[in-house]
């Protein structure tokens, strides 16, 4: 059920749609069914068990923050390394602005046409 939905709206939603088709909706490991004619016990069981769901979720989410956090105050995680190196990027602006089409630039320099968006946003914040 956790993997299925991101949160109880989600879930109830996605249950709701599949039983209205004529689906028949069944959580093995929770041990719950629902076919659209549901009684407000399986309904409230639903709703239970997706709200535990979502705080695993939330959980899991706090501990990854909090494992990142960590990871960079010891200095061991630095995130991705760029693309570009500096000079490459001062170059590809360059070409830019002299009318060369981005997505030759990015065919060449080996990169997605949005990262050489990014490389012109980038120039853009910090001049």
């Amino acid at each position: 059920m956790g993997r299925l939905v991101r949160n109880l709206d989600d879930l109830r939603r996605l249950v709701r749609t599949l039983t209205r088709k004529g689906m028949r909706v069944e959580f093995v490991k929770e041990g719950l069914t629902f076919t659209g004619e549901d009684s407000p016990m399986a309904t409230l069981l639903l709703r239970v068990m997706g709200a535990f769901a979502e705080l695993e979720r939330a959980l899991i989410l706090e501990r990854q923050r909090e494992g990142i956090a960590a990871a960079k105050q010891r200095g061991v995680y630095t995130g991705r390394k760029p693309a570009l190196t500096v000079e490459q990027a001062r170059q590809v602006r360059e070409r830019v602005a002299a009318g060369e089409k981005k997505s030759v630039l990015a065919k060449e320099y080996g990169i997605s046409r949005q990262t050489v968006y990014s490389y012109l946003r980038a120039e853009t914040i910090t001049s």
